[in-house]
């Protein structure tokens, strides 16, 4: 295991720290942003404290995180300090932080850690992907008739339902990982910022299989993304919409 991505293990772990000791908390302080979309203080206080680490451990090395803004560099850690912040302000376990470092515009390392569920996924660029210390591997499953998937919007699932077996309810990051452990072959997204799926990214390349955009392009801030295991791609991109907001 290589430095960076020790280190992003540790951050991991502070967050892990942070975010459980909030989690169903009777003075949780949950707000709306500017979007509509919910923030608790555990997401400000687990970004403040991850960009704290960073700039202390790592200067010259910049962050951009969903809660505090983004920032130029040629190393860059891209964070989400709580996906699934309505089911963390609910009390639901399914959420998790997100992880990655950037560097010269290539994903290098990445985690996502679920500490209410006890699970943890990592990848670091030609190391693999690894779920609790164990390697994973995407599927190897050919053909999207015999396909498990999972999308985030409707109109997705419409055009996908057809042609696959059966249709899977995972939700967030969690729609990523399944794809590079093999849970499922194939994961939607609408739009998407760097740190919806930076740290996914990896996991799923790492563990065999792609990640695009819709058009088969390379995700990039406010894009679509998709994962798969990387032999049902082409023909699961020909069927899905393309056009609308973020769909690119």
């Amino acid at each position: 295991m290589r430095g960076d991505l020790k280190f992003a293990l540790e951050l991991a772990d502070l967050a892990d720290s942070i975010s459980l000791e909030r989690f169903r908390a009777n003075d949780l302080h949950v707000a709306a942003k500017d979007d509509g979309s919910p923030v608790t203080d555990a997401d400000l206080a687990i970004e403040r404290e991850i960009r704290r680490t960073i700039l202390a451990s790592r200067p010259g090395e910049t962050v951009v995180g969903e809660e505090y803004g983004e920032a130029g560099g040629s190393a860059r850690w891209i964070v989400d300090p709580i996906d699934g912040t309505t089911n963390y302000a609910r009390g639901v376990p399914v959420w998790g932080t997100l992880i990655a470092l950037e560097r010269e515009g290539t994903i290098v390392a990445g985690v996502a850690s679920a500490p209410a569920l006890g699970r943890r996924w990592w990848a670091e660029r030609g190391g693999g992907a690894f779920k609790d210390g164990r390697a994973i591997h995407v599927s190897r499953v050919a053909s999207l008739a015999q396909s498990s998937v999972t999308a985030k919007h409707a109109v997705d699932l419409t055009a996908l339902r057809p042609a696959v077996r059966s249709i899977a309810p995972f939700e967030g990051f969690c729609r990523h990982v399944a794809v590079a452990e093999g849970a499922v072959e194939l994961s939607v997204d609408g739009e998407t910022f760097p740190w919806d799926y930076a740290a996914v990214q990896v996991i799923v390349e790492e563990a065999g299989g792609l990640a695009t955009t819709r058009t088969g392009g390379r995700p990039e801030r406010r894009c679509s993304f998709v994962t798969s295991n990387g032999l049902v791609h082409s023909e699961a991109i020909a069927l899905l919409p393309v056009g609308s907001a973020g769909s690119r």
